[in-house]
């Protein structure tokens, strides 16, 4: 696309990181709308039409696409992933955009309105981990300010992006980690936003954060019974059993897909290794 007159490129002189280099193009752009693609994402060629369509609403600050594994059939993980996508998107994206707020608009394909990012500047860049300039997380803090400065965050199901996901295990638990700490450490930004959003999207976050602690108690209390008593915990076991069978076949129903029965198999991942 060099030679098109349509395109400009901003090459930067080194590798400053995801979020300074969105800073980069958007302060250097003139259009109302900004769609970040990630560089490994491929886009349906009607998903700049479809997020634009929703975009109509000015009450709309962002709007996300679906999101799939474009490596799905590479091994057992990508496809697992591949299911973790759907779920995330057609049942934990699409509740949050049922009351007003997609809580994480995905970075791999996710349209802003530019004069609202264009204020937020200062806070997205300036944010910090820990003492210094944070380096994960820029897609849920975005859309947290975005939900903060008053406008509505949407999911667009039809708008189809494919994206390569990790196909070893050491790289999706790395991927994993960053998601987790984004997850925890933006939901106590978004606590002075809550109150003025839909009290079911207060549930989802407690639910978010409040779930995998559970989990992971219910899991050290299950070995300490095992080691203090030589009992298996049984309960235990029947309860996680339960809430996963329930899950995969809602899942499995709302998506008339019979593999997402085989999404039991990342209650086994949550549990011995995330």
């Amino acid at each position: 696309y060099a030679d098109d007159e349509r395109f400009n490129f901003t090459i930067l002189p080194k590798n400053v990181g995801k979020r300074k280099a969105q800073i980069a193009a958007i302060t250097q752009s003139s259009g109302d709308l900004i769609l970040n693609v990630d560089s490994d994402t491929t886009i349906a060629p009607d998903v700049v039409s479809k997020l634009a369509h929703k975009m109509r609403d000015p009450a709309v600050g962002a709007a996300m696409g679906q999101m799939k594994a474009s490596n799905q059939a590479d091994s057992w993980l990508t496809r697992l992933i591949d299911m973790e996508y759907w779920i995330a998107c057609n049942e934990e994206r699409a509740a949050q955009a049922r009351f007003g707020a997609v809580m994480c608009c995905c970075g791999p394909c996710a349209m802003y309105r530019r004069s609202a990012m264009l204020s937020l500047l200062d806070q997205y860049e300036t944010q910090l981990y820990r003492g210094k300039p944070s380096d994960f997380g820029e897609d849920r803090h975005l859309t947290i300010l975005m939900l903060s400065a008053g406008f509505r965050t949407e999911y667009v199901p039809s708008a189809i992006a494919a994206t390569v996901v990790p196909d070893t295990m050491g790289v999706y638990l790395r991927q994993q980690l960053r998601w987790a700490r984004s997850t925890f450490r933006d939901t106590l930004l978004a606590l002075p936003v809550l109150p003025g959003l839909d009290r079911y999207l207060t549930l989802d976050a407690i639910g978010q954060n409040v779930g995998l602690l559970l989990l992971a108690l219910s899991v050290v209390t299950g070995i300490g019974q095992l080691a203090l008593t030589a009992t298996v915990p049984w309960w235990t076991i029947l309860v996680i059993g339960s809430m996963t069978l329930v899950r995969c076949s809602v899942a499995a129903f709302r998506a008339r897909e019979l593999r997402f029965l085989s999404f039991a198999l990342h209650t086994l991942v949550n549990i011995f290794l995330l």
